[in-house]
């Protein structure tokens, strides 16, 4: 019996709303956009991190004081309580999407990354 991947892939969607690492990166996420000062900082930090993904993704060099610079931002918003705890639940989420990720892709890896299936 043939499996139809895109129902599996929306009963996962609908797994990762209901998890409690969803619901938890969502109620932060909610916090920190419902207190106007933690929203700018956290955007701030957002643009600055941004900016230098787009640097490095064009090979650009990234500057000592861009370095030093995102560092600061890092060191504000970690203090910030509400910013550090949705920032954790996004290092969660996304480790979780990595596992995710990993399972999903192992037939493939199993397929070609195995020189003696050929």
């Amino acid at each position: 019996m043939a499996v139809n991947l895109y129902d599996s892939a929306y009963a996962m969607e609908n797994a990762i709303r209901r998890s409690e690492e969803y619901v938890l990166l969502r109620k932060f996420y909610k916090e920190v956009n419902e207190d106007e000062s933690a929203r700018r900082m956290f955007e701030n930090f957002r643009n600055i991190q941004l900016q230098l993904q787009e640097k490095q993704m064009m090979a650009q060099e990234i500057t000592q004081e861009e370095i030093e610079h995102v560092q600061k931002a890092a060191a504000l918003v970690q203090q910030h309580d509400k910013i550090s705890k949705l920032i954790e639940a996004e290092q969660r989420m996304s480790m979780i999407i990595t596992q995710l990720n990993e399972i999903i892709m192992k037939p493939l890896e199993e397929l070609y990354g195995n020189p003696s299936n050929y």
